[in-house]
């Protein structure tokens, strides 16, 4: 590849208007020899950057519309695929419970969504943009229709929101504004004055420099202490994914090197790596490995597929023709253009051409002479481009959103950066005429778990609680939350103050939540001796890290399955209150005390600074359990080898039969021989999906999907329906939606045969 070919990648990129423009200008060896050092690395002059009109010509420059529009018909396809799946199509009556009471929690309180039937029209608007968006259809109408519903679904519930989804609102915003029509799309033949021309070189520029940001940002991000250190996301490194890593490197240090270390350097160099020629076919593997395996550990839905269809954003922008160029001929008809050249737009800027070529394109096509729409780009892409970096830091504005972590999430591209677990939550009402105290389960009237770790969510969950209680006969109800969290490992200490009537409490958007209470990061050091603490303890034995404040007290309930439950004190002074037997009990750092099973007890904070302690306890129905299980196993194996010489008892013959019988567990008296058995065929079935072929795996995926989008279609159709001639007879509704709810024989036998028995049993 030739020296000028260097600069392809860069911000700005040298793009394929170069490529096409070297046609009609004087050989290669002539035009490489006047090109300046940082023209071929960047694709611009410094000239280009001295004066506004330079800028300005630059920014419209004309360009390829290729790259583009292959971009613009892979997102479609997958903002189409979305829709029914991460969106929830599918799943919309169960998403939105049209007429129940639930409590929502909208970006703006005035947010509500509309009737059931209304909302399935919503999303079917959405669909048929972002169809039209694959397609090229009606653009512009399909990108507005594509981008007005999808923000307001988002807008709609914060609890859904994540830095992808908000990745795709902006995007479809940024294709609203470019030409991205303008190849391979239905309206270029309809209007053939726009099919195949150039586009400005801004519409590349808007596109590369987000998908920079959501890379880079994201290392910085990654630059936290707990994610250097390998607190952020240890777990991952348990996954299959990276048993080829664990083969020549212990699992510490496949969680600090290649989960923590390799994911902090991907972030903070795949943007410069895409936007240069030498770097860029080893990004492309990286990155494209890096996605595949995200599409593995999370469920992020269309994400990972939507950043490998940027990636391509970075090459030339005519790779489509020279690609497609390859294939035979006879597919010409339906594959895009891959030889004519792209015509004049008005769109661009074109510079000044002297030449008496009679075969060159009359200039009077070509604009070369900014325009009002050429100032309005160039302006909306500085500007653009300047919020997208500030975004991520204007958390100190929007200061009531902020609680251990800045901001909501989701705009930040905080990726991954934070693991929460919360082990103990209590709401409390107070009945505000009778003075009357119960409790709450914790998620009652909603169906989202993330307003336990936001103050602006749990504002609006306790307003919604108090509109609510009244029906149940509780007049002026206060609402107090105990919530516990452990952040990237630390100890489990309370985020809220559990002493604040929520309902009353002041909580605005641009001043610091004053009920937020601190997150003890002066006991992260801890974490390195809470590793040796857990690896000195069995298999059977569980252990949870506790942090309070001074002055609060920590209310629990020790399950009778709990045996051997005790309380040690690593800092700090607590008492020990067992409510039972009304005894108090004062603890200093390396004491402990042994809690009964099945009572209540009180943990109160008497230091003066923060105490730590922790609960250890074995589960000891669990472990009689899995004894009970190894017996059985080991018998099981000695009759399969004939060396138990016994006969066995009535109760234990299913075991011999379970190989040939699938029925044996239901003919099994003893509920534990029962388990066993139904355990060892869920284990099988696990085995057998896990060593599937290839094959058999995209069939069992394809199928899965294919009743999942059935069903959201169907449902829909019954919504339109509904609007237009009314509610149909309840029995013919029933049926319709029964009918929208099959599924595969296989999978609705195996939801059927859920045991709720195993609930609770990790191994089942």
């Amino acid at each position: 590849m030739e020296a000028r070919e260097a600069i392809a990648g860069a911000l700005v990129g040298s793009e394929g208007e170069e490529q096409t423009a070297k046609k009609d200008a004087s050989p290669k060896t002539d035009k490489t020899q006047t090109q300046s050092r940082m023209e071929k690395i960047f694709g611009f002059k410094k000239e280009d950057l001295t004066s506004w009109q330079s800028l300005l010509a630059l920014l419209n420059r004309p360009t390829d519309p290729a790259s583009l529009g292959i971009f613009r018909c892979l997102f479609g396809f997958l903002m189409a695929i979305d829709v029914t799946q991460e969106r929830g199509l599918s799943h919309l009556d169960y998403k939105y419970l049209d007429g129940a009471p639930v409590c929502r929690f909208p970006l703006f309180n005035f947010l509500q969504p509309l009737p059931l039937d209304w909302m399935y029209l919503v999303y079917l608007v959405m669909f048929l943009g972002a169809s039209g968006i694959m397609l090229g259809c009606f653009y512009r109408l399909s990108c507005l229709m594509f981008i007005s519903t999808y923000w307001y679904v988002f807008f709609l519930d914060k609890t859904a929101w994540n830095n992808h989804s908000y990745l795709y609102g902006l995007i479809g915003f940024q294709l609203f504004l470019m030409d991205g029509n303008r190849y391979w799309s239905v309206d270029g033949l309809r209007r053939p004055s726009i099919r195949n021309a150039h586009v400005p070189l801004w519409n590349y520029t808007i596109l590369r420099t987000q998908i920079f940001i959501v890379y880079f940002i994201a290392g910085i991000k990654k630059l936290d202490a707990d994610w250097v250190e390998g607190y952020s996301m240890s777990y991952l490194a348990h996954h299959w994914l990276f048993d080829p890593f664990k083969a020549i490197l212990p699992v510490d240090l496949v969680n600090l090197l290649v989960v923590h270390a390799g994911g902090l350097v991907l972030d903070l160099t795949a943007g410069y790596l895409l936007f240069f020629d030498a770097t860029r076919p080893a990004a492309f593997f990286f990155v494209s490995y890096f996605h595949c395996m995200n599409s593995q550990l999370f469920s992020i839905g269309m994400f990972s597929y939507t950043m490998l269809a940027t990636s391509a954003l970075f090459c030339y922008p005519d790779w489509p023709r020279r690609f497609f160029g390859s294939f035979p001929s006879f597919l010409s008809g339906v594959l895009p253009l891959t030889s004519a050249q792209p015509q004049p737009s008005t769109s661009c800027v074109y510079p000044e051409i002297h030449s008496t070529d009679r075969q060159e394109t009359p200039t009077a096509t070509k604009t070369s002479k900014p325009r009002l729409k050429h100032k309005l780009g160039a302006i909306f892409t500085i500007l653009y481009i300047a919020e997208q970096f500030f975004m991520p830091y204007s958390h100190f504005i929007t200061q009531g959103y902020n609680n251990w972590t800045n901001g909501l999430y989701g705009y930040s591209w905080d990726m991954m950066v934070h693991s929460r677990s919360h082990q103990h939550v209590k709401i409390t009402y107070k009945d505000g005429k009778t003075g009357e105290i119960g409790y709450l389960n914790p998620g009652v009237f909603t169906q989202s778990r993330r307003w336990k770790d936001h103050g602006d969510m749990l504002k609006q969950y306790a307003t919604c609680l108090s509109d609510l209680l009244p029906r149940y006969n509780i007049s002026e109800p206060e609402i107090y939350f105990d919530i516990w969290v452990s952040i990237n490992e630390r100890f489990q200490q309370r985020i809220f103050d559990p002493r604040v009537d929520i309902v009353k409490a002041d909580w605005s958007p641009f001043r610091p939540n004053p009920w937020l209470m601190p997150l003890l990061v002066d006991l992260s050091p801890w974490r390195t001796k809470f590793q040796e603490i857990e690896g000195s303890l069995d298999n059977q034995t569980e252990i949870v890290f506790i942090a309070d404040f001074p002055g609060l007290h920590l209310e629990n309930f020790v399950s009778e399955d709990l045996g051997n439950t005790s309380v040690h004190v690593l800092q700090g002074r607590v008492n020990v209150e067992l409510v039972e037997e009304k005894k108090n009990y004062t603890l200093q750092p390396g004491e402990q005390l042994k809690v009964p099973a099945g009572a209540y007890h009180k943990v109160y904070t008497v230091s003066d600074d923060p105490s730590c302690y922790m609960y250890i306890y074995v589960n000891t129905t669990e472990a009689a359990l899995q004894e009970n299980f190894t017996k059985l196993f080991e018998l099981q194996e000695r009759v399969r080898n004939g060396t138990e010489t016994e006969p066995l008892p009535p109760e234990l013959q299913p075991l011999m039969t379970a190989d040939n019988d699938e029925g044996a567990e239901v003919n099994a008296t003893d509920p534990i021989v029962r388990l066993f058995l139904k355990r060892q065929r869920r284990m099988k079935e696990v085995k057998k999906r896990r060593e599937a072929g290839v094959l058999e795996r995209l069939d069992r995926f394809a199928v899965k999907k294919y009743y999942t989008i059935r069903r959201g279609f169907l449902m829909t159709a019954i919504a339109v329906r509904n609007l237009m001639v009314g509610l149909p007879p309840l029995e013919q509704l029933r049926r319709e939606v029964s009918f929208a709810n099959f599924k595969e024989p296989q999978a609705e036998a195996n939801q059927n045969e859920r045991l709720k028995d195993e609930v609770g049993h990790g191994e089942l």
